[in-house]
């Protein structure tokens, strides 16, 4: 087949690239590398089958011929990114998402939006863990909203494509993951914690680190998302790793295999709504399809960490 990736220079993205073309598939990624990187898809530039595009996803596509899937993956995903380019992060939720349904329909193409867990917010404890049947409890107005109001829209925007002209869409809510290529300062608890680690820094914890977290290596995320794009269901479907862990737990993993001397440090959280506690319910995945995560967290910190390594390295 022919896929279009929006975002395809991203973390998820690069991957998701190469799980296409090792399958087979011709990949043509668009990414104006706002938050992705040239150098996440540099090992593909000269693939037969694949080709770069450099333009915002809102933009018109300079795409001719047939398309067989579109993959909406453009979005800052990082809280940094939330202040530093809070209308980039908007616009890839309404104007890119729009845009690549539009291109979808035009193609007659099958079409997959990256949706979130953080579209719930912070849920209360009955709504524990969170199953795609919950509306969520978002702050539209705060730090956070600029991403989690544009995914919220996303999956609205991407329902009335589906009912009123009836494109194939499916909408994955993909929960916390790591893995190599994510950026050393994108913010984020995993690459927070190890590139403190490895610079001998202490290691913040926001509001005492109490928090909880799921965490999914990424090649259990590209799998899920591959084999939801491939079936039939329209509703969105959580991937992600029931795993719980607490914050602090993580941080202590970290400087466990990491051997770093650095210690703890708690510090307020940035945000009021910072969800407290975050798992996925995965039934609607393992019934579907067939799916479950297979790497534990341990396991997928190891590359996770090598490949840090070399991202703090070449900072100095």
């Amino acid at each position: 087949m022919r896929m279009v990736l929006t975002g395809g220079a991203g973390f998820l993205g690069s991957h998701l690239s190469d799980r296409m073309l090792a399958d087979g598939h011709e990949v043509v990624v668009i990414d104006n590398l706002i938050t992705g990187r040239a150098e996440n898809i540099n090992h593909l530039s000269s693939h037969p089958r694949f080709e770069f595009i450099e333009q915002d996803a809102c933009d018109p596509y300079p795409i001719d011929g047939a398309v067989d899937c579109v993959l909406h993956l453009a979005s800052p995903a990082s809280p940094p990114d939330f202040r530093r380019i809070p209308f980039e992060t908007l616009r890839a939720g309404s104007f890119a998402t729009h845009r690549a349904l539009e291109f979808a329909r035009d193609k007659g193409a099958r079409f997959l939006l990256a949706s979130t867990s953080e579209i719930y917010g912070d849920p209360p404890p009955e709504h524990h863990p969170q199953t795609e049947d919950y509306w969520g409890n978002v702050n539209s107005i705060g730090e956070r909203s600029v991403y989690d109001e544009a995914k919220r829209y996303a999956e609205a925007v991407t329902m009335a494509f589906h009912r009123e002209y009836g494109v194939r869409t499916r909408m994955v809510r993909i929960f916390n993951t790591y893995g190599p290529r994510m950026r050393a300062d994108d913010g984020r608890v995993v690459t927070n914690f190890i590139s403190q680690a490895l610079r001998g820094e202490a290691l913040t914890l926001y509001g005492g680190g109490n928090q909880t977290r799921s965490f999914c290596f990424v090649s259990d995320l590209i799998e899920g998302i591959y084999k939801l794009l491939l079936s039939d269901e329209v509703m969105p479907v959580n991937i992600g790793n029931p795993g719980e862990f607490k914050v602090r737990e993580l941080a202590e993993i970290v400087l466990e295999m990491t051997g770093s001397k650095s210690v703890l440090k708690d510090v307020p959280l940035p945000y009021i709504d910072d969800p407290r506690q975050r798992k996925p319910d995965i039934t609607r995945a393992r019934t579907i399809l067939g799916w479950e995560p297979k790497v534990p967290l341990r396991e997928g910190l190891v590359p996770t960490i090598a490949y840090m390594r070399g991202e703090v390295l070449a900072q100095r």
